[in-house]
Parts: C-alpha cells; structure tokens; sequence
C-alpha cells in the first residue's frame, strides 16, 4: 500500500512510501529515514493520523489502525536525540566529580586560610558519592528504559539542576564555619540514608526483574522475598519513596539547608511522576491493588 507522509508543523507534503499492511509504525519511521528524509532518524520522529493529533506507538501495525493504501501519516521532527542512558550518565557523573572537587580542593572555593573537612563532612561525602556511584552502575547494568531516547535540549536542563544543586550543597557542608548536627541526628541520618540506598536498589533490582529483556512488557509490581520490596504493599513507586527518604535523612544527618532544599525539590518533582504512574497503572490493570497511595503511604 501506498502511504503519504506530511509535515505535522506545516502540513506540507513530503512524499509517499510503500508499506504493506502488517508493517508497523516503527517500519514507517524506518522508510521515512531511508526514503524521504536521511537526516531524520527513527528516534526523532513523532508519527500521528492527524496534525494535532496522539502519537502512535512504534508497534501499532498499520492493518490494527485501519490504514489503507492511499492514507495520510504525519510526521513531527521532535529535534536532536540523546539516548537516556546517556542522560542518566551525564547526570549522576557530574554531582560525584562536582561534590569531590569541592571536598578534596577546599581552598579553590574557601581561599588558603581554612580548616580541612570535619568528620561528619568525610560522611557526608562518602554517602553523596556512594549514591551517585550507586545510580551510574544502575545505569550501566540495572535499569531498562521504556522510552529510547529524549531532546537534547533537555540534558543542559537536567543536568543544570543537578549538578548546581551539588555546588549548592557542597559549599555549605564542606565550608570552614560549618557546624555540625548533634550526635543523635547524625546517627539517626545516617542509619536512615543506608535503609533506603538500599530499598531504591532492591525496588531497581526488582523493575528490571518484571521487565524481560528487549521488551516493553508491563505487569503490576508485587512485593518478591526482599523485605524491602513490602513497600509495594503501600505505594506504586516505592523507588521514589526511598530516594526521598535517603535525601531527607542525608539533611538530618548534614543538617544543611541547602540539602533539605535539593529533597523537598526532588520530592516535588518526583510526587508528579508518581502520581502519573499511579494512575496509569490503575488504568491500565482493572484489579491493580485499590489500597495504594502513589508515594507516601497512606497520604499520597
């Protein structure tokens, strides 16, 4: 069958290419590369029935979309593309080189007259690169991602607010007139961010299990044997749970503004994605479990 592909920003005509009606939208994107237009790869297309209209998923066959030959696709160029592995490397590598470059060269920030790093700071330190360690080899060999690539435009965005956070935080932990927590609310904080580095890790470990590899399968996460995955039981996203935990208690540990800032920042954010999640699941999956909350237990 023979299909004409359209600009979606100008409706103008950019030329016709040759399907059959099993082939998917993904196969159009694929022509579209191949025939029409070199410089736009699979990746930076959108492909709609209508100007204005929902994007089409890359495995919508044409025969389940009633295409015909003689139809119309349109096509929006999304922009340049970065994978989002790459996203996620260019994220967690600069808060773990920015941190350590303010911990271990003080006197870049502070000038020569000022005292090394107290032993809280030493903590600190450990655990804000530990956790950024952590998420570099999750995205090295955990996490599998549903969505190939994002804009380029988005990575400065990105990787802006992490990175200046880090700044952010580092200044005042490590600075000369840094006081210290109390010893209850650095032990305290400090027990808490391990508890729940490692319930983010076992909630990754656990997504990465429900998700064969290559696919974009999707099934209601359950709790498995870890004990940390009984927090399936109360929220949809229980990873964003622990991530927020492990920064409030780092700013209980720290007793740090600016790290209690960069929580309820992370926490805002991450509330919305969860609550989008939440709601696609519970659309998705009719008998999705009606107790949870999105991602605190029992609020929200």
């Amino acid at each position: 069958m023979e299909i004409e592909i359209i600009n979606a920003s100008g409706s103008k005509p950019l030329g016709k290419i040759q399907l059959t009606e099993n082939n998917s939208i993904k196969d159009v994107k694929v022509k579209i590369h191949q025939k029409i237009n070199k410089s736009l790869y699979p990746d930076r297309q959108a492909i709609k029935l209508e100007a204005k209209g929902k994007t089409l998923k890359d495995e919508d066959s044409l025969k389940s979309l009633n295409l015909q030959s003689g139809a119309v696709l349109y096509v929006k160029d999304l922009g340049p593309q970065i994978s989002w592995k790459n996203v996620f490397l260019a994220e967690y590598a600069g808060p773990l080189f920015v941190y350590l470059w303010v911990y271990q060269r003080p006197w870049i920030i502070y000038g020569p007259q000022n005292t090394s790093p107290g032993a809280i700071a030493t903590v600190a330190a450990v655990c804000w690169s530990g956790h950024y360690a952590k998420r570099l080899l999750e995205t090295l060999f955990v996490h599998r991602f549903s969505h190939g690539t994002m804009p380029l435009r988005n990575l400065f965005r990105n990787c802006a607010y992490y990175w200046l956070f880090t700044l952010y935080v580092a200044y005042h932990i490590n600075h000369p007139l840094y006081t210290a927590p109390c010893n209850t609310c650095f032990y305290v904080g400090l027990a808490g961010f391990i508890f729940c580095e490692l319930g983010n890790l076992s909630i990754h470990i656990l997504l990465k299990n429900l998700r064969p590899p290559g696919t974009k399968v999707r099934k209601i996460p359950v709790p498995d044997g870890n004990p940390f995955s009984r927090l399936f039981n109360f929220v949809s996203c229980p990873n964003y749970t622990y991530e927020f935990g492990s920064w409030l208690f780092f700013t209980i540990m720290t007793k740090c503004a600016p790290a209690g800032l960069f929580a309820a920042a992370g926490f805002y954010q991450m509330a919305v994605w969860a609550i989008g999640k939440h709601r696609n699941y519970k659309k998705e999956f009719p008998d999705y479990p009606k107790g949870r909350k999105a991602i605190i237990p029992f609020i929200l």
